[in-house]
């Protein structure tokens, strides 16, 4: 592979894992505060941390599934937990990503109707569309939508922190003191990291399979991950110097906002659409991966479903249901963090 092709192609897996990490919570900066901004300025430590652990994860996780030659998620669960309880944790899997899909596309309607005035049905039936035929082209679809909407996000956690560093400066950052009355920044680093990592199997392992070039992967992942760390570094500062006022917020991210003017809300929403699209593809894309391997459909009909349901689920608000599987999906994502890094890569 030609020297610039390898990096287009690493540049795409990079976009390809930021978008898939970061979603409506990154945007609206309530995982940055609960995460990280609580912390002070030890919240810098904790995000350093993440963003090698991202990296580091990342790539192994990409290189078994070159190696399993993964199609879904499912051969690498098995890998890493046994057939056993590598079922058990496939079907958890499929449950929570089901969730998050209903859940990103309960927002979707949510922004229509609170920010733009305009229908909520309309909102989750419009993006459902969009992503459907997006998801059509398979995982070129994906790293496509990714490379075009993760440098705009990219753009606005650089515009947000240099809007921060305009209004308090870095003297404002370093006398942050931690508000945080139980936890340890290390334990909300590795959590975040856990988390995230459990539900970005469902694209990271097709993703290795698809790609195969393990050099690729490689520089894709450290992209990805310095990537991740970059915009949480920059957007965590902007939220810290407004506190403590963020605290308690629904969109903390909305303080710093107001002070950048009105063409900055509508990029803020847009930016926030794009987050929760990137998630909603990755999640539909990994959950029709993983079906086919089980149920004689067709890929189109199990998305076509998955859409369908999702929007049924998201009308009765199936999405307070993901609040409480959350945390115990944080505990199983632990796990996989632990045996990712004790397991051999397959041979």
């Amino acid at each position: 592979m030609a020297v610039h092709e390898r990096w287009y192609t690493a540049s795409r897996v990079g976009f390809a894992y930021i978008g898939t990490v970061v979603g409506a919570g990154f945007a609206s900066g309530q995982e940055i505060m609960h995460f990280f901004t609580r912390f002070g300025a030890e919240g810098v430590w904790s995000i350093l941390v993440v963003a090698s652990l991202f990296s580091w994860l990342g790539i192994r996780m990409m290189v078994m599934g070159s190696r399993l030659r993964a199609k879904s998620y499912e051969e690498f669960n098995r890998y890493l937990f046994g057939d056993r309880f590598g079922r058990w944790m496939n079907v958890f899997v499929g449950i929570v990503l089901f969730g998050v899909t209903t859940a990103m596309m309960s927002g979707t309607g949510a922004l229509f109707e609170e920010q733009l005035g305009l229908s909520f049905h309309l909102g989750v039936i419009a993006t459902s569309l969009i992503a459907f035929f997006i998801i059509m082209r398979g995982m070129d679809g994906i790293l496509s939508v990714n490379a075009f909407v993760v440098p705009l996000m990219f753009l606005f956690t650089v515009l947000v922190g240099v809007q921060g560093f305009r209004s308090g400066g870095l003297d404002g950052f370093m006398q942050m003191v931690s508000i945080a009355d139980q936890g340890h920044w290390g334990m909300s680093a590795l959590t975040y990291v856990a988390f995230n990592l459990a539900m970005s199997q469902a694209v990271l392992v097709p993703m290795g399979n698809e790609i195969q070039d393990e050099k690729t992967l490689r520089i894709g992942g450290i992209l990805g991950g310095v990537g991740l760390g970059l915009m949480l570094l920059s957007s965590n500062f902007a939220l810290a110097l407004e506190s403590p006022e963020i605290f308690g917020m629904e969109i903390p991210m909305a303080l710093v906002i107001e002070s950048l003017g009105q063409g900055m809300k509508w990029f803020f929403l847009a930016v926030m659409w794009g987050e929760i699209f990137t998630t909603l593809i990755g999640n539909v894309y990994g959950l029709a991966a993983n079906l086919e391997q089980r149920v004689p459909f067709r890929t189109q009909s199990l998305m076509a479903l998955i859409f369908i349901l999702g929007y049924l689920c998201s009308l009765v608000g199936f999405h307070v249901f993901v609040g409480k599987v959350y945390p115990l999906f944080g505990y199983c994502g632990m796990v996989v963090v632990l045996l990712l890094v004790l397991r051999r890569y397959p041979q």
